[in-house]
């Protein structure tokens, strides 16, 4: 397949797993289980959600590679590996707040996000119905729409960003907003990493920046962000379980990093 092939693989099956994902919610949410802390659940959808993705990349790519949020994954033997979030803003779908989505990428060079090269990403947005998508080197798209980050304003940036939902990581997170907001126009706490990257690329958002993203959840994210003509970087530093992740045009992001990093 090429990568354009990848791609609308990859929106056929977000777009069916987002249907599920709506009937499951229309029936009623089911918790599964917590993860890293009792405000970090899982919910039965989730899991569905992600094994009928596997599955139907199991059918179509039996030797690609798979990293899933509620199923791990292996490399597999065609150097190519779908990264999946099922429902990525689970707390959001659990409580009827519409405002999640599924993401899937491809990407080639294993499951290390430091390694791996993206090939394609998808996010698909079932409420709305929107789907972003982007092809590397053939740029971002929503619902066929090429797509553009946004320069800051004289008013200042419209930044998003997120929270862990370990208690202790909080004061930090409190801190680092602090930081940003002399820069910021306003700050917008959607719940979903994945939406807040494809809104950075749609130009809804001029930048984002959160500590702690898991593989997933930024995958097909950050290719949107990049093919839409921005930054996606993920900088070194000591916290390596909490890594900052930063998006948007080259200027935010560069005087994002050095108001959180240089200012900590």
């Amino acid at each position: 397949m090429t990568a354009t092939e990848l791609r609308d693989l990859a929106v056929e099956i977000a777009r069916e797993a987002g249907e599920l994902a709506q009937r499951r919610r229309a029936e009623g949410v089911s918790i599964a289980a917590s993860k890293s802390s009792l405000a970090d659940i899982v919910t039965e959808a989730d899991r569905e959600v992600e094994a009928l993705i596997r599955a139907r990349l199991n059918t179509e790519r039996p030797g690609d590679g798979f990293l899933g949020e509620e199923s791990g994954g292996g490399d597999g033997s065609t150097g190519i590996t779908w990264v999946v979030d099922p429902i990525d803003g689970t707390v959001n779908y659990a409580s009827g707040i519409p405002l999640y989505a599924v993401s899937i990428a491809a990407v080639e060079g294993g499951s290390d996000p430091d390694r791996w090269t993206a090939l394609v990403g998808v996010v698909q947005s079932p409420v709305v119905g929107e789907t972003f998508s982007a092809v590397r080197g053939e740029g971002a798209f929503r619902n066929g729409e090429r797509l553009h980050v946004a320069e800051a304003g004289p008013a200042g940036a419209l930044l998003a960003t997120g929270f862990g939902y370990d208690p202790s990581t909080h004061a930090g997170d409190l801190a680092t907003v602090g930081r940003v907001m002399p820069i910021a126009r306003d700050l917008r706490r959607g719940g979903s990493a994945a939406t807040d990257l494809a809104y950075v690329a749609a130009g809804r958002l001029d930048g984002y920046f959160e500590r702690g993203l898991s593989p997933w959840d930024h995958a097909a994210g950050a290719l949107l962000v990049q093919e839409a003509g921005g930054v996606f970087l993920r900088p070194e530093g000591p916290e390596v379980a909490r890594r900052l992740n930063l998006a948007g045009g080259a200027e935010l992001v560069a005087e994002l990093r050095r108001r959180i990093l240089d200012a900590a």
